[in-house]
This record gives structure tokens, C-alpha cells and sequence, in this order.
């Protein structure tokens, strides 16, 4: 007896649904709350959903390259606003956003945030919110 494609198919979407509905996830406690600024060269873009990547060179107090990765939001905003021809390989930029609290090179800049090429000063990504202060921290 042959297994018709499509009940394969409902029933893999049936076991992976559930389990890519739960894997999006807040960022409570993951970042600093206070933003932070780095400059680098861009090395990789990637608009993706849900949340696109941007990874630059930046070089560190030891003249040491680090891969920074930032973490934006999704791409239809960023392809509509023409990110993708302004932040190529090789584009100098400055990122401000909120790092990991474990101190990786890893940045989120979904708030609070914006992204400028750094030769002109051209504002290429910035959130409704940058520049407003951190929340104030929850009651103990």
C-alpha cells in the first residue's frame, strides 16, 4: 500500500509545527540593557526570517579581527528600504545595539538600535525606539 505525499506531508508538518511555533522566543535577560556602539566591516548579510544577520569584522584593542553577528528583524522591512544595496561586503558600518551578557560578540538590534555607514553617516537601519533609555528593571 503506497502512502499518499500529501498525509507525509501533514503529518511531518504535524510533529514540526508545534515545535517551531514554540522555538521563538523573547530575549528577556539574554542582552545588557544599556546599548553599545561597534565599528566594523561588514562581511556577511543574510535577510532572512525571522530575523535577518548581519556579521562584521571588527577589530578588537589587540588589533585582533572579531566576527561580531547582529541580529535584526525580518527582511521584508530591510529589503523594502533598500538595506541590501547599501550594507554589502565590504561596507564600513557602526552598529549600536545590545550585546550578549555573556560578553560573545553576538548583538541584538531589534530595539533601541541602529545601523549607519560609517564614511557617509547615512542612517541605513534604526528602530522607532533608539536612543530611548533602558526599561526600568522589574520590582524584586
Amino acid at each position: 500500500m503506497r502512502i499518499p505525499p500529501v498525509l507525509v506531508a501533514a503529518c511531518v508538518w504535524t510533529v514540526i509545527a508545534p515545535a517551531h511555533a514554540s522555538a521563538h522566543h523573547g530575549d528577556a535577560g539574554r542582552y545588557i540593557e544599556e546599548a553599545i556602539e561597534i565599528t566594523g566591516v561588514v562581511f556577511e548579510t543574510d535577510l532572512i526570517n525571522p530575523h535577518s544577520i548581519l556579521v562584521i569584522d571588527v577589530t578588537d584593542s589587540d588589533g585582533k579581527i572579531v566576527k561580531w553577528t547582529a541580529e535584526m528583524g525580518p527582511a521584508q522591512p530591510l529589503i523594502k528600504s533598500g538595506f541590501a544595496n547599501d550594507v554589502k561586503p565590504g561596507t564600513r558600518v557602526t552598529l549600536t545595539g545590545r550585546r550578549l551578557k555573556s560578553g560573545a560578540p553576538y548583538m541584538n538590534l531589534t530595539e533601541r538600535a541602529r545601523i549607519i555607514l560609517t564614511d557617509s553617516g547615512k542612517v541605513v537601519m534604526q528602530n522607532p525606539n533608539y536612543g530611548q533609555p533602558p526599561p526600568p528593571a522589574p520590582a524584586p
